[in-house]
């Protein structure tokens, strides 16, 4: 049995964020992180380990310097790293990365007792699409926004995290699961892990290694073959600072009252 775990290298919105005149980001200008959801669905794959030995995979598509960040997962206590990286991959938008990411899923191969997970959403796109459109190219049963996780022989029971409440559903492997914050904490790299990272196998698959793939066709990937583009993207502008009214008595409640009338609030 293997968890296939797919994660993102993105951009750290706390800092400025660079645009490309093509309406793309400008990584390379920018300080990166793994998308943090991401991070749960990691920390959900080594809890399983920890509980079955099973092997743990992670996979991203991104250029080479995402390879660093793939070390680090091997340092949390992935077993193997699998990099997708090409130019002809770069600008894609989610349809397409699906498209790729689920080829490089097929190479590396899903069996009858096998998991893939993913984020739930990533915080530089926020469509929450890349995982649900991996499933249904992958032809694999998905439960998403998982809140709580448990493996009995191959079945998974899974706490799904609703707007009103939860929803309990038990799904057979092989599927598809995309985690939520709410699910753990993820763990830290440890000393000898980071040591035993570098010892441990990453692959890269470039346009050549998966060119083969049915799902894969240089009209639907890349840049020029999304089906949706970028239009223009910006940093919004910081919001002025908020006015405070002290007190509780009632000639304050009247004056945030006039100030709400005033503003067409109430």
């Amino acid at each position: 049995m293997k968890i296939i775990v797919s994660i993102k290298q993105v951009p750290d919105t706390s800092g400025k964020v660079a645009v490309n005149p093509d309406g793309t980001l400008n990584r390379a200008s920018m300080q990166t992180i793994t998308n943090p959801d991401d991070m749960n669905a990691l920390e959900a794959a080594l809890k399983i380990k920890d509980e079955t030995g099973c092997k743990v995979v992670v996979v991203t598509m991104g250029p080479p310097p995402a390879a660093g960040m793939l070390r680090e997962a091997l340092a949390m206590g992935a077993d193997e790293a699998v990099l997708v990286s090409a130019r002809e991959f770069g600008g894609s938008d989610t349809y397409a990365t699906s498209q790729i990411i689920a080829a490089a899923i097929n190479r590396i191969g899903v069996e009858k007792n096998d998991i893939v997970m993913c984020g739930r959403q990533a915080i530089d796109g926020d469509t929450a699409q890349v995982g649900p459109q991996i499933a249904e190219k992958l032809h694999l049963p998905q439960v998403t926004y998982a809140a709580d996780i448990h493996k009995d022989g191959d079945t998974i029971t899974v706490k799904r995290m609703l707007e009103d409440g939860y929803m309990t559903i038990k799904v057979k492997t092989p599927c598809l699961l995309t985690c939520i914050k709410e699910l753990n904490e993820p763990r830290y790299m440890s000393v000898s892990g980071v040591f035993e990272a570098y010892s441990k196998p990453l692959t890269t698959f470039d346009y050549e290694a998966l060119k083969d793939d049915p799902l894969i066709d240089k009209s639907t990937i890349g840049l020029s073959g999304s089906p949706t583009n970028i239009l223009t993207s910006f940093t919004p502008p910081q919001k002025g600072a908020g006015m405070m009214l002290e007190g509780a008595d009632k000639a304050t409640c009247e004056k945030l009252a006039e100030i709400l009338a005033k503003k067409h609030i109430i």
